[in-house]
């Protein structure tokens, strides 16, 4: 037993070094009213109460529960999608598999700032197709329109995360033994019942974790936002990660900024602990 530990210990030590650490400094920060070169002094919950009567968090709380909820439930169904044809035999499809990931594995302000160019109002290559095919008269404001901004941040998200959703669910489809599918062919099962009796049951460990992994990286999602808009325009596409980053740093408020960065901490671990215990049912 003592080997054991012995072996798990500098894990166990960089984990809390690197992880627990931060967060236990986030957490009595979020608990005073510290200012960038101010250390401050314990005024308790008053910063989550503030926040709670901070119109721009609402909405951001708003914009953040949408962003995540509609970018993993698309994230979801496609990524299966695409698993299921990616499972299949086809020309090349070795190498269409391998260039599924590129989204995923390329730096995502370079894939970002890529979406920015070309949903550029002016010089916006999407614009220019659309105005030479002559379904468009004038160059549409993608990120400039409230409602568009929601939309091209929540696809761009999808974007970049499709790919992980596709290659992780392959794997798991890869997994499942032919036999089943035949067992299932002999009773006279349809595809459609193959995928809800044998495919679905199968994989459900799997995509809980995939789901888990998704929405923690999504919730907390900075990049796609802070490159594209800012958080503009009027705060339609404020999510938790850019708020605290404007309240923290900009601002100065760091006591503000961690108290909005942990806000949603608590969910995150309830989410966690029901698609965990689903993942040990099944």
């Amino acid at each position: 037993m003592l080997t054991g530990y012995a072996f798990v210990l500098p894990a166990a030590i960089i984990i809390l070094g690197l992880v627990g650490y931060p967060i236990v400094q986030a957490m009595y920060l979020s608990l005073t009213n510290a200012r960038v070169g101010e250390p401050g002094h314990f005024v308790g919950l008053a910063n989550y109460v503030a926040l709670l009567q901070n119109s721009v968090f609402v909405q951001a709380l708003a914009n953040s529960m949408l962003f995540t909820v509609v970018s993993v439930t698309i994230k979801t169904v496609l990524g299966l999608a695409v698993a299921l044809l990616l499972n299949q035999k086809f020309l090349a499809h070795r190498w269409i598999r391998g260039a599924m990931l590129l989204p995923w594995v390329i730096p995502s302000t370079f894939g970002v700032l890529a979406w920015l160019w070309i949903l550029n109002y002016n010089l916006g290559t999407l614009n220019w197709i659309l105005q030479a095919l002559h379904l468009i008269s004038t160059p549409i404001a993608w990120l400039s329109d409230p409602i568009l901004a929601r939309g091209a941040v929540i696809f761009v998200n999808v974007w970049r995360g499709l790919p992980f959703f596709a290659i992780t669910l392959l794997a798991g489809l890869v997994a499942i033994p032919r036999e089943l599918y035949e067992a299932a062919e002999v009773d006279g099962a349809t595809g459609w019942a193959k995928l809800r009796n044998v495919t679905l049951p199968l994989i459900v460990p799997i995509l809980s974790i995939t789901i888990l992994f998704s929405i923690v990286m999504t919730i907390s999602d900075f990049n796609i936002v802070y490159v594209l808009t800012r958080g503009g325009p009027l705060n339609s596409t404020q999510v938790f990660a850019t708020l605290a980053y404007q309240s923290a740093f900009a601002s100065g408020n760091i006591a503000r900024g961690a108290a909005i960065s942990l806000f949603i901490f608590p969910a995150l671990l309830l989410s966690l602990l029901f698609l965990l215990r689903l993942v040990r049912r099944s």
